[in-house]
């Protein structure tokens, strides 16, 4: 380790030395300012990143089993829906799935209104996604395109539920923004936020 000179050799001379407690000063100030050249050195790099989450779920690497369904009502159309309400099923949605059946679907439930964004990492069917406000109204629909890592962000940070169906479902039976959206038990707020 090493100090820096505080003093410089010809004020040592014109004081007549230094005293015990000018040394010590000396070097406590000389090891501050190296501890701040080291700090300030180890502040020009780039902090490694930080560790995962220790709560936050893996990614998924299977496709999940399917989850509790019950009927949703577009109008006269009937859908048999799975209900993705928990992280880990969120997350996993319809990944490494191979098929849907033609009236089937999933519904993704957010506990609070967001911008929501849907991408189709390790998802080989094509779907198309209705964004869904807190009352059950459709907001927008959006196509899903296998495998596609960009994600397809709302337009509204009003999202409370997205719903997937097969790719086109939505223009075959003539659903469109607007449409209410009810369950067997009720209204989409009524069903999971009594």
């Amino acid at each position: 380790m090493f100090t820096y000179p505080l003093v410089s050799r010809k004020q040592i001379e014109k004081t007549g030395g230094l005293d015990q407690s000018n040394l010590r000063m000396m070097n406590l100030n000389g090891l501050l300012t190296l501890l701040l050249a080291v700090f300030l050195a180890a502040g020009c790099s780039k902090p490694p990143p930080p560790p995962p989450l220790s709560g936050a779920p893996p990614e998924p690497t299977r496709a999940q089993g399917q989850l509790p369904t019950m009927k949703l009502w577009l109008g006269a159309e009937e859908l048999v829906t799975e209900i993705a309400s928990t992280l880990p099923q969120v997350q996993t949605g319809m990944m490494f799935r191979t098929n849907m059946p033609e009236n089937a679907a999933m519904l993704f439930v957010f506990r609070v209104p967001h911008q929501a964004a849907f991408w189709m990492k390790n998802t080989s069917v094509p779907l198309s996604a209705a964004y869904i406000s807190p009352n059950g109204t459709i907001l927008e629909i959006v196509d899903l395109h296998p495998h596609n890592t960009n994600s397809v962000e709302a337009s509204s940070a009003q999202v409370q539920y997205v719903l997937e169906v097969n790719q086109g479902w939505f223009k075959r039976h003539n659903i469109s923004p607007g449409t209410v959206i009810g369950s067997e038990r009720g209204s989409l707020p009524k069903t999971f936020f009594p």
